[in-house]
């Protein structure tokens, strides 16, 4: 029997996104999959833990059997990050979701898009370019924003991932290359190993993450960004995520189909 697959990253809209799943389908005809990389917060046990207790199904657990995190791929592909993507991405993550799509019959993939204007356009631009994932959005479909998935969590007495305590604004691997000079000085202060094996890494490849290397990175840059990264997905692109579809006012007016597919 076809199920529906839930990704769930350890962020708080995609816990929610699950959770809003599982109440609609029944957990039954639901798979919970987390794809595990070594770089994220310990933090995310006790996370992950709690939010299998208020499913009341497991996360099922994957991991890529070449690489354990981010470092290793850089190290190994000697290569670090281009405009098209980062190859961590495609290695940890979309070869790991291919496989699942492979071994799992399913007629659709939820995803935990927010109901927030760029989210939004970017949920059209992914639906556009990878029909046959076949994606559901259960917070656009109820209008939930991030703060509001926040407020479920606490009612529900699931404190947020300690990323978020922190300040980041996703839960990514912990030094994601895709951060800019903002986001890499935070880094440098709660993670200072994870700092200097980026520094490390970059001579050894050859290659920046950032405009300038990460060893001449002063303190005082990207001062006036916010130390946030963009949030990684399961695909390495959405093309033209950046353009806003004329699709966006209607959905935030209320005008887009209600449809199981194509609610775009």
């Amino acid at each position: 029997m076809a199920k529906k697959i839930l990704w769930f990253s350890c962020g708080v809209t995609s816990a929610v996104g699950c959770k809003l799943a599982i109440e609609k389908y029944g957990k039954d005809n639901c798979h919970v999959a987390y794809i595990k990389i070594d770089s994220a917060h310990s933090d995310n046990k006790r996370f992950i833990e709690l939010c299998e207790s208020w499913y009341g199904t497991k996360v099922n657990i994957y991991q890529s059997e070449k690489f354990k995190d981010q470092f290793e791929v850089m190290i190994k592909k000697k290569f670090i990050n281009s405009p098209f993507g980062a190859p961590c991405t495609l290695e940890l993550k979309k070869k790991v979701r291919q496989q699942i799509e492979k071994e799992i019959d399913f007629d659709g993939q939820i995803f935990g898009f927010e109901f927030e204007k760029k989210e939004i356009n970017r949920a059209i631009r992914f639906e556009e370019q990878y029909p046959a994932s076949k994606p559901l959005y259960p917070l656009i479909d109820n209008k939930l924003t991030k703060s509001e998935c926040l407020a479920i969590l606490e009612s529900v007495g699931i404190e947020k991932p300690d990323m978020y305590k922190l300040g980041y604004h996703n839960n990514n691997c912990i030094g994601c290359v895709k951060g800019g000079m903002g986001y890499w000085n935070k880094i440098r202060i709660d993670f200072p190993d994870i700092f200097q094996k980026m520094i490390d890494v970059e001579e050894y490849v050859g290659a920046t993450a950032l405009k300038k290397p990460m060893k001449e990175l002063m303190p005082t840059d990207g001062r006036h960004e916010e130390p946030i990264a963009p949030s990684c997905g399961l695909f390495c692109q959405i093309e033209f995520e950046h353009l806003m579809s004329d699709k966006v006012d209607k959905v935030l007016n209320g005008f887009a189909k209600t449809t199981e597919r194509g609610q775009f």
